[in-house]
């Protein structure tokens, strides 16, 4: 019973500043994206492809979240946008604190689009909300079809889901069409993008997506 009563308390403080992130995001019009994905699934190099293609299109910053060092900041400030990495030293996801700190190294007024790559993790992340807009989760072929079952919080919280490593699929035995089919089983509402940063598939529909929900935010 404590530790249900010590997580609660937990998770009622996050919601407390995230609800302040959310108020600063809209007072300033912008769409907030929180990436997830199990570590290796190709959330950064998605990110790349996604900031070179909306170069000139949408004002674009991006908060990167990481266990140890910055170098997928430095991957993504590479192509010219505002990038601040988080460490968390260990911890295994982003907590709505971590991102308010975050934010007074951004110039919220000048951005349409703020994307946080959260920790590679597909438990913990799933019950902390940072004040975002949406959820996106990255679900790579190489891991198998069956991610949404074993880790269905992750799936059900998220509003879109994208289908990555595309390219890969004559070389493995997952099925993209039951992964998306289990994934949907999980929460049909889903959004679902069939992905590959190395050849580009998808990532215009992707981007298209991210660039119609950011010309919505009201400003």
């Amino acid at each position: 019973m404590s530790v249900i009563t010590i997580e609660r308390k937990v998770l009622e403080k996050n919601d407390e500043v995230a609800r302040l992130n959310r108020d600063e995001f809209r007072r300033h019009g912008l769409f907030v994206a929180n990436v997830l994905s199990s570590p290796g699934a190709g959330k950064t190099a998605i990110l790349e492809k996604t900031a070179e293609r909306l170069r000139g299109r949408l004002r674009l910053g991006v908060i990167e979240g990481d266990v140890q060092t910055d170098l997928d900041a430095q991957r993504v400030a590479r192509y010219g946008i505002p990038a601040v990495q988080i460490v968390t030293r260990g911890g295994c996801h982003l907590e709505a604190g971590l991102v308010r700190e975050a934010l007074q190294a951004l110039d919220l007024g000048a951005l349409d689009l703020l994307i946080i790559e959260n920790v590679g993790n597909l438990v913990c992340p799933a019950n902390y909300d940072l004040g975002e807009s949406a959820k996106v989760v990255v679900a790579s072929v190489t891991e198998g079809d069956d991610k949404p079952l074993k880790y269905p919080a992750m799936f059900r919280n998220s509003t879109v889901m994208l289908i990555n490593k595309i390219d890969l699929v004559p070389y493995l035995t997952a099925d993209p069409a039951v992964l998306k089919a289990n994934a949907l089983s999980i929460n049909p509402l889903l959004t679902v993008f069939e992905t590959s940063a190395a050849t580009g598939s998808g990532l215009d529909s992707w981007c298209a997506w991210l660039e119609q929900q950011a010309r919505r935010s009201p400003r």
